[in-house]
């Protein structure tokens, strides 16, 4: 396991998580070999049935954790109906996990119209050509899509869609795992109220 300065014992004695998994991300950025900022992103479609899939962290503070989407993808849709969701890093080449869990807050138009404004002009002209998460006939009907929305924005700027923003989860379980011998890990749970509030910390049996 990689040498990155901070012990169990510093973990287990953290007094708030966000100090903590600023550190683990930076950990994870200094260790991991590909996207140290993805996570698995979980929902409940309105059967009550489980959606997982893995999306990218684009921003967190005290609030809570940032990405963006397609509002009209499944995983935007089943977000909108219940406005809840979990998410989970696994940093396997540092043998932690971070699991968060809480209510969902659209960011502001101003958020969003920055990170967009921040991607990769092919990145923005693909927030208007795909349909996210609906029938495909033929890899040919996106990349004409494509060629349209390319030639509609090829001069100056292109603008954020209505149905593209993010998502912040409002934490109020975050729990970090760190891995140990015989499988007698270590586990550390933050809880807090959905009003905000203090943090309390729990030890975990692992």
């Amino acid at each position: 396991m990689p040498d990155t300065g901070l012990t169990t014992g510093d973990f287990t004695e953290a007094g708030e998580p966000f100090a903590l998994f600023a550190q683990w991300l930076k950990d994870a950025g200094e260790n991991e070999v590909n996207d140290p900022n993805a996570m698995a992103l979980a929902t409940v479609d309105t059967d009550g049935l489980p959606d997982v899939r893995m999306v990218l962290l684009k921003g967190f503070d005290e609030r809570g954790f940032v990405f963006y989407t397609n509002f009209e993808s499944a995983k935007g849709e089943e977000i909108l109906a219940t406005m809840k969701a979990a998410i989970c890093f696994h940093w396997k080449s540092l043998r932690r996990q971070v699991r968060v869990r809480g209510p969902v807050e659209i960011v502001s138009n101003e958020e969003a119209d920055e990170y967009y404004a921040s991607r990769p002009r092919g990145s923005r002209i693909g927030a208007w050509a795909s349909r996210q998460s609906r029938p495909l006939e033929g890899r040919f009907a996106l990349e004409k899509a494509v060629a349209e929305y390319t030639a509609r924005y090829a001069v100056g700027a292109i603008p954020r869609p209505e149905h593209w923003s993010g998502f912040r989860i409002l934490p109020t379980q975050i729990e970090f795992w760190h891995d140990r011998p015989f499988r007698l890990h270590d586990r550390v749970v933050f809880r807090r109220g959905a009003d905000g509030g203090d943090w309390s910390k729990t030890r975990l049996y692992p």
